[in-house]
């Protein structure tokens, strides 16, 4: 069976859906669309109607790219309000072989959350950090491992149920199947994730349309999340809030003339646009830049001082990705501020934004979830993805077309 998996990111701006496929441990794009985001604020739907609609748009658009219906997604939900804790289950392994199989694994995850999630919340991933055989031998991976008794430490994550509730009864209506529901940070984990990585404490931040959100991770294990109600928009706010303009023409000025660093923009360098009475202005890249860095600026430092709440531990890496990272010359504002941090870049092809980074990551993040519990799966069937592959589909040739033309040149000498 190919593993074929879609993931859903919905942002204030911005629905993203991407369509993956794992190949020998690789990730390949087979569609990665995105529609204006609508009756969505900060990630939280408020208008069901008017969501839904931006919901079948990015739908019609994913199928129309990869040629199947899209009935299948995991997605992520706001982190607003997150709560991580430690926990620990354990079954017995009943198998007259006394080996570890993945029902067993799942058992044992199951055990650590049973009656310790309250009703107004909802789980959103189990993350172990070990597995105990007999008590004693520990394992990153127990399967197929001789044992009486299988012992799990994990790390639990909930998310009070108004954030994922809206969200999935809209995707129902609309006949989606909802697999499962994570919170973007690990998107954005999975995505950049590497085995230096995966054995330190760092931070990951995701700079979106409207709000930031820093993470702890701890050898891969997120350990504490945080909001800050601060993006892109600001940016495009104090743009139309200076030059009177509308909200248009700020996001053009920050998308082709504004840079994130003022001291290598050029006065010189201007667009004219028309502010809200209708005179004709003329911004020069300068004064642009110089308010796109000072917002960007709090942003960061903000960001900053947040980590250094989340934890008191010793931090080896910070990874920043998300939308306004593209920001033209953002990373010389991060080396003025963090010095040590680096931008996360998504590198797949078919989907080389950063807006991006949560969606493609996501897949990776279920990936590795099938591959602990040892599970095959795919969003499409043998059928469809017999389809997909272009199995029993006859392609017509015209003799007079030049890929006709050169067939013929092939198979007749």
């Amino acid at each position: 069976m190919r593993k074929i998996i879609a993931s859903l990111d919905i942002g204030n701006h911005t629905i993203k859906l991407v369509v993956g496929e794992i190949v020998r441990g690789k990730l390949n794009i087979l569609a990665c669309v995105d529609v204006p985001a609508r009756g969505i604020k900060k990630g939280f739907i408020v208008n069901p109607e008017t969501a839904m609609l931006a919901l079948e748009d990015v739908f019609k658009k994913g199928e129309e790219q990869i040629g199947l219906p899209i009935k299948k997604v995991i997605v992520s939900v706001p982190s607003n309000g997150i709560e991580c804790f430690l926990s620990e289950g354990y079954t017995s392994i009943t198998n007259e072989e006394k080996i570890v199989t993945s029902n067993d694994i799942i058992r044992s995850m199951q055990a650590a959350v049973y009656n310790k999630i309250m009703d107004n919340r909802e789980l959103v991933t189990i993350l172990p950090t070990k597995f105990l055989l007999n008590d004693s031998i520990v394992s990153a991976s127990p399967l197929s491992m001789h044992a009486e008794k299988l012992n799990v430490k994990a790390v639990v994550v909930t998310v009070p149920k108004k954030n994922v509730t809206p969200i999935v009864k809209c995707l129902e209506k609309l006949g989606v199947e909802v697999v499962d529901v994570t919170i973007g940070a690990l998107g954005d984990y999975y995505e950049f994730k590497t085995n230096k990585n995966s054995e330190e404490v760092g931070a990951v931040i995701n700079i979106g349309a409207s709000k930031t959100t820093v993470s702890i991770f701890n050898k891969g294990i997120i350990t504490s999340s945080e909001v800050i109600d601060m993006g892109g928009d600001n940016i495009d706010y104090d743009l139309g809030y200076v030059y009177k303009i509308n909200r248009k023409d700020a996001l053009f000025i920050k998308e082709t003339i504004a840079l994130a660093d003022k001291n290598i923009a050029q006065a010189n360098e201007a667009v004219i646009v028309e502010d809200k009475n209708g005179d004709r202005i003329k911004i020069n890249q300068f004064s642009a830049s110089e308010i796109v860095m000072s917002r960007l600026e709090e942003i960061l430092n903000l960001a900053k001082k947040q980590i250094n709440l989340l934890t008191k531990k010793q931090i080896s890496y910070i990874i920043i990705t998300g939308g306004v990272t593209e920001t033209a010359e953002f990373k010389n504002i991060v080396d003025y501020i963090f010095k040590n941090a680096i931008i996360g870049e998504v590198k797949e092809i078919g989907a080389r934004h950063n807006k991006y980074a949560t969606a493609v990551g996501l897949i990776k993040y279920y990936d590795s979830r099938l591959r602990l519990r040892n599970r095959d799966f795919s969003i499409f069937s043998i059928e469809e993805q017999e389809e997909l592959s272009g199995i029993h589909k006859k392609v017509n040739i015209s003799e007079n077309s030049i890929l006709g033309k050169l067939f013929g040149y092939f198979f007749d000498n």
